[in-house]
């Protein structure tokens, strides 16, 4: 097969992840892969795997940018020359472009949906699903279903795969080398790599190690991401007087460099479709803390391979990384469960296989 994916940037992130990931494992395969974005600083990973790239300027969050449209005429005539048969898009506005793209090259056209979305006017007027979804876990499934309304026959769900090849358990050398470059050199680290949006709940991990520190000092929290909740994170551990025990750093190119220096791993999310930093890190044998919702369940059994602990809870989840730093066994315990869970269950190899199996059944529908 000959396959189109889209995305909005090639930046560090779960879904340039996950394309790469999809994109990569769909080569091994034998298909040939093109993905159409407005780069990134991930482009070179995928130009060093083989992996065909367009430049399209679509690295706006509005849906009715007219660079979708100057887009999509590009991509028309980019599709009908090297014969693209499968056209997948893997946010809001490339799954406007993706609609508009089927419309005009007739090829059949499917979406990956990553978490949840409000439910706003041109979502629902122009809903731009594709003819097969592909929900990243059940919550997200369930959520499509009943506030989007879209027909659960479409409806197909794909866990994100790990390549259990990059994601393993660290050697200690290599955890102590990681702490050095990241200025952590003897302290217990926690840790989060996601984009600084409310949403995923970073505030509630700061308070919580207000309430850490003062029992554990030496613990620092090393942040890995970039957004807009920058400044007022900052602000909120300045505020609460840990401003030296936190350690912020914009971007990694390799999560395993960050996860490394990393000896728990926490997601205190508000909402999440599954949360692939939490998949990494359970990969790694990283012990693990999530809030109780959405995918984060798929994910956790509580007290079994991780813990789970209230959204939006600064004094649970202060609780359950003191328990963590306390009690050898049970940290190792959870983190090598975690690591045994994920490669059971989440392999990059079975998201490839099933996904390839939607792009067969849409290439055998006739409308």
């Amino acid at each position: 097969m000959n396959i189109l994916y889209l995305s909005n940037h090639l930046n560090v992130g779960g879904i340039t992840s996950y394309v790469f990931s999809l994109a990569n494992g769909m080569r091994t395969r034998g298909h040939a892969v093109h993905v159409a974005s407005s780069s990134g600083d991930c482009l070179l990973r995928f130009s060093a795997a083989d992996i065909k790239f367009v430049h399209i300027p679509v690295k706006t969050k509005s849906e009715i940018d007219p660079r979708i449209l100057y887009s999509a005429f590009k991509l028309d005539k980019y599709i009908k020359e090297n014969n693209i048969e499968i056209i997948h898009a893997n946010t809001r506005v490339t799954q406007v472009l993706g609609c508009i793209l089927r419309k005009l090259s007739g090829r059949p056209y499917i979406s990956t949906c990553h978490g949840f979305f409000r439910n706003r006017f041109f979502r629902r007027a122009f809903p731009c699903w594709g003819q097969r979804v592909i929900a990243i876990s059940q919550q997200v499934a369930e959520h499509l279903k009943y506030d989007f309304k879209v027909d659960a026959a479409k409806i197909e769900v794909i866990h994100n795969g790990i390549d259990l090849n990059r994601f393993s358990a660290f050697e200690a050398a290599t955890k102590i080398k990681a702490k050095e470059t990241f200025g952590l050199s003897g302290a217990p680290v926690v840790g989060i790599i996601a984009r600084l949006s409310d949403v995923k709940g970073h505030a509630y991990l700061i308070e919580a190690m207000k309430i850490v520190i003062e029992n554990i000092p030496a613990v620092k929290l090393l942040i890995v991401g970039e957004g807009r909740e920058e400044k007022r994170l900052k602000n909120l551990a300045l505020g609460l007087g840990i401003e030296n025990s936190l350690f912020f750093v914009p971007s990694v190119k390799d999560t395993t460099q960050a996860l490394a220096a990393i000896d728990i791993f926490v997601m205190p999310s508000l909402q999440e479709g599954l949360g692939l930093g939490l998949m990494e890190a359970m990969a790694c044998g990283i012990p693990v803390i999530g809030s109780d919702v959405g995918g984060i369940k798929t994910l956790i059994q509580n007290n079994y391979n991780g813990l789970l602990v209230p959204a939006a809870n600064a004094l649970e989840l202060a609780k359950a990384i003191s328990v963590l730093l306390n009690d050898t066994r049970k940290f190792r315990d959870l983190g090598e469960k975690g690591r045994i869970f994920i490669n059971k269950h989440f392999s990059q190899e079975e998201m490839v296989l099933k996904t390839e199996k939607v792009y067969r059944q849409c290439l055998d529908i006739k409308d």
